[in-house]
């Protein structure tokens, strides 16, 4: 089931932009998705890489080659890959990473280990890609208001 966030609502209606469940996807089978090569591709397309499933070995090779498939298709180049994490941070509820909290504190708050456990895959991989480094981090705070962990 598609599972789209409050922050992301700017732009889920159109999916001009790589909603989170998508970028999700894209680190699980190892692609690297240009904006520019979702740009070219059909509303139909963008809401199949959104639904088709990509969470067993068997559905993370098909969504691997059908996004490789699809990418060669619009852009006429080879997709880049992407080395695949066998132990991401996100899937690991026991230890939240140092840069997360670290951005947090930025802001203000501080999310609690139990707080860091209650959130899914999908929440927790969300807070750490809004949190890089020089990624653009206005929905950052979005975020954690949408996922009760600051109420200030």
């Amino acid at each position: 089931m598609a599972v789209f966030f409050k922050f992301e609502a700017d732009f889920v209606e159109s999916l001009r932009c790589i909603p989170m469940q998508v970028r999700y996807k894209l680190d699980t089978c190892g692609i690297k998705l240009k904006l520019s090569d979702w740009s070219h591709m059909t509303q139909v397309e963008h809401e199949a890489l959104v639904e088709l499933p990509c969470t067993t070995e068997s559905e993370i090779q098909a969504y691997r080659e059908y996004l490789e498939n699809l990418i060669l298709q619009r852009s006429g180049t080879p997709a880049s890959t992407l080395s695949i994490d066998p132990h991401p941070a996100w899937m690991d509820a026991n230890n939240m990473p140092d840069s997360l909290q670290q951005k947090a504190q930025e802001i203000g708050f501080t999310i609690t280990p139990q707080q860091w456990r209650d959130l899914t895959e999908l929440q927790r991989f969300s807070l750490l890609k809004l949190s890089r480094p020089g990624h653009e981090n206005e929905n950052f705070p979005k975020a954690i208001a949408e996922f009760n962990l600051y109420t200030g």
